[in-house]
C-alpha cells in the first residue's frame, strides 16, 4: 500500500509538473509569434499609441499587445489549469469584459465612467458570483471576520483600485509586464509552499509569467519595428489578475470548514499581500498625496509617477524598470523576514517604507542638484 500510494503521489506530481511546463511553453509561443502579426496589422491600420505631453514615449508605437497576452491566457489557462475555472464560474467571463473593454479603449478611447462601469461589473461578478473576497484582516486594527457585506464591498473596491493602479504603472517600457512576472512569480511559489490544492493557481501565475515574458521580448526591444505597449488591455487584465490572485492567497489562511483547512494561520498574510502589491498602490497613493498637496485635480494626467521620477534622474527605462523591481524585491524581503512580528507594526512598517521609495526619487534629484 506504501508503494501504491507512493507511486500515485509522483503520478500527481508529474502530471502538475507537465501541467506547469506545457503552461508556460505554450502561452511564451503563443505570445511570441501573435505579437509581430499585432505589431504589423497595427502599424498597417494605424492603430498606434499616439505621443502626449505625459507620455515617456517620442513617437507612435503599436499598443494593442494585450491581445497576444489574453489570447494566451484564454488557450492555457482552461486547458491546465482549469480548476479554477469549475471552482470560480465568472472569471473566464470577467476576463473577456476587460478584454472587450481594454481594445475598445485601446482603438478608439472610452471614457473614464465607461471603463469603471465594467470595472465594478466584473468585481462584482467575481466578488460575488465567484466568492473570491477578503474575510478577515487577521487581527489588522483590531478586526478579524469580516462581515459579509462590508467583506464584499471592501473586495469589490480592491479589485477596482488595483485594476487602475496597475494601469498607472505601465508608464514606461517593461514596467508593468516585470512586476506582472515578479508578483506572479512570488504567488507561484507561495502557492506551491501551501500545499496541493492551491497547484492550478501556480499552474495559472506560471501561465501568465510565460505569456507576459514573451511579450517583455518585444516591449523592450530597442528596435523601432518590433516595438509595442500592452495597453489598457493588457493593463486591466493583468491589475485584475494580481488582485485576484492576492485576495485567493489571503484566503488560503483561512478555516473556510471540513473540505479545506489551512496547513497554519499566517496572521500577517494582508500584510505580505500588500507588500507584493505595494508598487501600484504606493505610487497611487503618493500620486494622490502631491495633487492634494498641489490643490490639483485627483483625475488630472501628470508625470508625477514613480516611474517619471526615476527616469528624471537621467536612467534609461530599462534601467528605471530593474532599479525600481529591484528596490520592491528587497521591501517584500524585508517583510517576509518580519512575517511573524506585530501585524499592525508591520502594516505601518511595510507603509511607510513604500510611501519613502516612491518619494526617493525627488530626494535623490534635489541631492544632485
Amino acid at each position: 500500500m506504501d508503494n501504491l500510494g507512493f507511486v500515485q503521489n509522483m503520478s500527481f506530481e508529474s502530471v502538475f509538473i507537465l501541467k506547469m511546463v506545457l503552461g508556460f511553453s505554450i502561452s511564451f509561443l503563443l505570445t511570441y509569434f501573435l505579437v509581430p502579426a499585432i505589431i504589423k496589422i497595427s502599424r498597417r491600420k494605424n492603430l498606434m499609441d499616439e505621443p502626449t505631453m505625459r507620455s515617456s514615449h517620442q513617437r507612435k508605437i503599436p499598443n494593442l499587445g494585450g491581445i497576444a497576452i489574453f489570447f494566451a491566457l484564454g488557450v492555457c489557462a482552461p486547458i491546465f489549469a482549469y480548476e479554477l475555472f469549475d471552482q470560480y464560474k465568472f472569471l473566464f467571463a470577467s476576463l473577456v469584459i476587460l478584454f472587450y473593454v481594454g481594445v475598445t479603449d485601446d482603438i478608439v478611447v472610452m471614457r473614464a465612467y465607461k471603463k469603471l462601469l465594467a470595472q465594478i461589473v466584473v468585481s462584482v461578478l467575481v466578488v460575488v458570483g465567484s466568492d473570491v473576497r477578503i474575510r478577515s484582516f487577521f487581527g489588522l486594527f483590531g478586526i478579524d471576520e469580516l462581515n459579509y457585506y462590508f467583506s464584499v464591498f471592501f473586495s469589490i473596491l480592491t479589485f477596482i483600485i488595483l485594476i487602475n493602479a496597475f494601469n498607472l504603472i505601465d508608464g514606461i517600457d517593461g514596467l508593468a509586464g516585470s512586476y506582472s512576472v515578479l508578483s506572479s512569480g512570488l504567488f507561484a511559489v507561495s502557492f506551491y509552499r501551501l500545499g496541493e490544492y492551491n497547484f492550478p493557481l501556480v499552474v495559472f501565475c506560471i501561465i501568465i509569467i510565460g505569456s507576459v515574458l514573451a511579450f517583455l521580448r518585444f516591449n523592450l526591444s530597442s528596435q523601432r519595428n518590433q516595438k509595442i505597449f500592452m495597453g489598457d488591455t493588457g493593463s486591466m487584465i493583468l491589475g485584475f489578475l494580481l488582485a485576484f490572485t492576492a485576495i485567493n492567497f489571503i484566503d488560503i489562511f483561512i478555516d473556510k470548514g471540513d473540505y479545506f483547512k489551512p496547513h497554519y494561520h499566517l496572521l500577517s498574510a494582508p500584510v505580505i499581500a500588500l507588500s507584493v502589491l505595494i508598487l501600484p498602490v504606493a505610487d497611487t497613493f503618493s500620486v494622490i498625496l502631491i495633487r492634494l498637496i498641489k490643490r490639483q485635480s485627483l483625475f488630472k494626467p501628470d508625470k508625477n509617477h514613480l516611474h517619471h521620477r526615476v527616469v528624471d534622474l537621467g536612467l534609461s527605462h530599462k534601467q528605471a524598470t530593474f532599479s525600481i523591481c529591484i528596490v520592491y524585491l528587497i521591501v517584500i524581503g524585508i517583510v517576509y523576514l518580519l512575517r511573524h512580528q506585530d501585524l499592525n507594526l508591520l502594516f505601518v512598517l511595510v507603509f511607510i517604507i513604500g510611501l519613502m521609495c516612491s518619494f526617493l526619487p525627488f530626494l535623490l534629484k534635489k541631492m544632485l542638484k
